[in-house]
């Protein structure tokens, strides 16, 4: 199946600062580094507390989606994330990350500014354009991504409603 990036298929390397493992789902264009994408999409597996590597230029949207909670702090701000809720911030802000309990995995959109993503996390509507499946559905499993621009129609059809982090981007 086309536009389907399978959670199994997910190889994690280290993060960019080192200090953590990510797996990248998709990065636009194709090849494209850290200093260079437009779109990265991508799961980080985070099991201790320390800074965020520095992403200039970039904006993030973070969803903690397996584990216990952190709480990320910008500038002594601190702004809690459970599992379920996602936070948007720029790349470019110093940020420390603190966990409250167990290693989480989390979920990440980087956009190069001027592209701007919006993340939602509850029932697939048909305006997105990625969906990170929360539940098995369709055939799928679980933290499967699917691109909706991509996927054969009636498979979009099937997943409206399912539970997703879906991401909505301006389509051209």
């Amino acid at each position: 199946m086309s536009g389907i990036y399978p959670a199994a298929a997910r190889v994690f390397r280290p993060w960019k600062n080192g200090g953590g493992e990510t797996a990248e789902i998709l990065c636009w264009p194709e090849g494209a580094g850290f200093d260079d994408f437009t779109l990265r999409l991508s799961t980080a597996r985070v099991d201790r507390s320390g800074p965020f590597s520095l992403f200039p230029g970039v904006d993030r949207v973070l969803t903690v989606i397996e584990g216990g909670a952190m709480v990320l702090t910008f500038d002594g701000t601190d702004h809690p994330l459970a599992p379920g809720s996602a936070l948007a911030f720029a790349g470019d802000a110093p940020c420390t990350a603190r966990l409250d309990g167990s290693p989480l995995l989390d979920f990440n959109v980087m956009t190069r500014r001027p592209l701007q993503a919006q993340v939602t996390v509850g029932p697939l509507t048909a305006d997105a354009r990625f969906a990170m499946l929360l539940a098995p559905a369709a055939g799928l499993a679980r933290l499967d991504l699917v691109d909706l621009d991509l996927a054969e129609t009636d498979l979009v059809a099937h997943l409206i409603g399912t539970p997703v982090i879906a991401i909505h981007l301006p389509r051209a």
